[in-house]
């Protein structure tokens, strides 16, 4: 009772958030339900994202071409070889891991500049690459996947809580992509809490001084690399489970901005920030079509250009106000907010107690 009293108020707002995605099925439709899967599919892969680029200081342009690998490994294990998939979801993770941890060890002789170049150069290609093998991943037409069924057990358990209701396969995919996330954000909280997080902070911080203190910076690099393209492949193989379909098309290389810009947007070396940033990042591409498609005013003519660059304007207007009015994101900005109140609050009671502030207070 007293570790429960004692705990910092993040972890009660933890809580209230878990609470919130834990219930979002009963009162949304399963639709809504899947959409909202898209946002936990995303966030993982910004999470990832964010270990690599806000916590090691590796800039990536190309993990869509990562999300692709997950896709297509799941898709391929399950439509050609009759694989189970839930197990297709950790082995997309392990083999998109390794691949982003090689492609990790050249990338430690580029400067941040052409790394990202080359990973932007990645995320060109892959559509492409994935064309060729025509037989294995079934050319430009793509591989089709059924909804996967909920379990019995947990859809009775389902049906009991939602008024006699039974689970439907989108609303499984939520609460499969819900308990994955929620893992995965446990996992990247540990890492970064410990001493593999302060060794990537320190690289980020500057690599003569983390090597001088004894960090290994080239392991710690490939580390940050695997692990990050590891995020993107789970995130990808969701992303095919949810969409039911996987084609080259699927993977653009706009998507890899899209990562990158919600990780930016969300804050970076934040926890918190990729839930904000898969937020962002799937919702901000809807919303601003149908906002422009609703308005009557504007031309027919005019109004399908922007419903086409809708969001590719929209993100480039948020991301300019963001690194102006928030170059922290917005959980920077939220947590900056809050210090300036709690600042507020706690000079105001000194005030009208009479007692002079702390000495760390004083000017």
């Amino acid at each position: 009772m007293t570790a429960l009293r004692n705990a910092p108020p993040r972890y009660a707002l933890v809580v209230l958030v878990v609470l919130f995605f834990a219930g979002l099925p009963t009162v949304v439709t399963s639709f809504q339900s899947l959409e909202w899967a898209g946002v936990l599919i995303f966030a993982i892969a910004i999470m990832g994202l964010n270990v690599l680029v806000g916590y090691n200081g590796q800039i990536s342009l190309g993990h869509g071409a990562f999300m692709a690998l997950g896709a297509y490994t799941t898709a391929i294990l399950v439509h050609r070889y009759q694989l189970n998939y839930l197990v297709t979801i950790p082995i997309a993770g392990l083999l998109t891991g390794l691949v982003g941890f090689f492609l990790g060890i050249p990338a430690l002789r580029l400067s941040p500049l052409y790394l990202a170049l080359a990973t932007f150069a990645l995320a060109v290609v892959t559509p492409s690459l994935i064309k060729r093998p025509e037989g294995l991943t079934n050319g430009v037409q793509g591989i089709q996947l059924l909804p996967p069924d909920p379990p019995p057990l947990l859809s009775d358990v389902f049906s009991l809580v939602n008024g006699g209701q039974p689970m439907t396969s989108e609303q499984w995919l939520y609460y499969l992509s819900f308990a994955i996330a929620l893992l995965l954000f446990w996992v990247a909280w540990n890492l970064i809490r410990h001493r593999p997080g302060r060794a990537l902070r320190a690289i980020r911080d500057g690599e003569v001084a983390a090597a001088a203190f004894g960090v290994n910076v080239a392991g710690y690099k490939t580390l940050a690399f695997g692990l990050s393209a590891f995020y993107a492949g789970v995130a990808g193989s969701l992303y095919g489970l949810a969409t039911g379909f996987v084609s080259p098309d699927t993977f653009p290389v706009s998507l890899s901005f899209q990562l990158l810009v919600g990780a930016v947007i969300g804050g970076l070396a934040s926890i918190a920030g990729p839930l904000v940033g898969g937020i962002f990042t799937y919702w901000l591409p809807i919303v601003s079509s149908q906002f422009v498609s609703d308005q009557t005013w504007i031309p027919s003519q005019i109004s399908a250009v922007f419903v086409n660059a809708g969001p590719a304007v929209t993100y480039g207007a948020l991301l300019i106000l963001i690194m102006i009015f928030a170059p922290n994101g917005v959980v920077g900005l939220i947590l900056s907010g809050y210090r300036r109140l709690r600042d507020r609050l706690r000079g105001a009671g000194e005030r009208g107690t009479g007692q002079m502030p702390p000495d760390h207070q004083t000017i």
